[in-house]
């Protein structure tokens, strides 16, 4: 019984041990990886801050902290008070440098979130797409684009037909000749659609020069993207999205509004189709 008591005492002596010899390990290994580096203070978020929230009451969120000069982030903030009269213009996390470039006038915040006035008779509906399909990611509120849809191949099949107001059961021959499939098809489903809100992912980096990486950089994952339409374009929206493809395309006002037809395998390859 002595015996084993002894063990596992000495036991938890020798992991005691091989902890603090870890820690002093590591600690020594840190200063000198450090050791001839300059070292600058920075401010790093401490708890997340919403975007909107004053400069002015940054202190209780951040907390300083000593880094290479080399990790130091561009435009990272030396002086609360430089920030002041400031707010913050996204949602900022833990881990993360102040960047001066991620704080914009309270005026230019108040109108960022006044948004894009929606008509009364429109309702929103908000739709995931890939970057590509939201062409790359450069969509901003208050834009109008034009919506493409896009539909695999899908099934016929007609076994009854209405006469005279009454459902009529068809034979099976005759069923079989009119069942089939319809071709691939992409067409113009609506045009100069209001954008009201763009959303990204959260973790998207940004740089001190935000808007430049923004038009050469596209999201790494989805787009939501919300739009104003009538309650019968919603449907019909919904519907793509559910079932088929969605593109969207920035649409000015310049641009005319053409009746074009539905473009299908054997259409897209004619330089010209006639209108009817």
């Amino acid at each position: 019984m002595n015996r084993r008591l002894i063990g596992i005492v000495a036991a938890l002596l020798l992991a005691l041990l091989g902890t603090v010899a870890l820690v002093a390990y590591v600690g020594n290994a840190e200063e000198r990886a450090l050791a001839g580096e300059q070292l600058v203070e920075v401010y790093v978020v401490t708890t997340p801050i919403a975007s909107g929230t004053a400069a002015d009451d940054l202190e209780s969120y951040v907390a300083v902290e000593q880094v290479p000069t080399k990790v130091q982030a561009v435009g990272a903030v030396n002086s609360l008070p430089g920030l002041a009269g400031r707010v913050a213009a996204v949602d900022l996390f833990p881990g993360e440098q102040l960047v001066a470039s991620r704080f914009i006038e309270r005026s230019e915040f108040a109108d960022r979130m006044a948004g894009v006035e929606i008509p009364e008779d429109m309702i929103e509906v908000t739709i995931e797409l890939d970057a590509q399909r939201a062409v790359g990611g450069l969509l901003e509120p208050g834009q109008t684009v034009a919506v493409l849809a896009s539909f695999e191949p899908f099934q016929l099949s007609a076994t009854v037909v209405e006469v005279d107001g009454e459902e009529v059961a068809l034979p099976a021959a005759v069923a079989d000749e009119v069942a089939g499939s319809t071709p691939n098809s992409t067409d113009l489903l609506l045009r100069k659609v209001l954008v009201t809100a763009v959303q990204e992912p959260l973790n998207r980096s940004f740089n001190d020069d935000e808007e430049a990486e923004r038009l050469t950089t596209a999201p790494e994952k989805t787009v939501f993207v919300t739009m104003a339409v009538n309650p019968f374009d919603a449907e019909r929206l919904v519907f793509t999205a559910e079932f088929g493809e969605v593109w969207l395309a920035i649409e000015r006002e310049t641009v005319p509004e053409t009746k074009d037809p539905i473009q299908t395998r054997g259409s897209v390859y004619l330089d010209e189709v006639t209108v009817q």
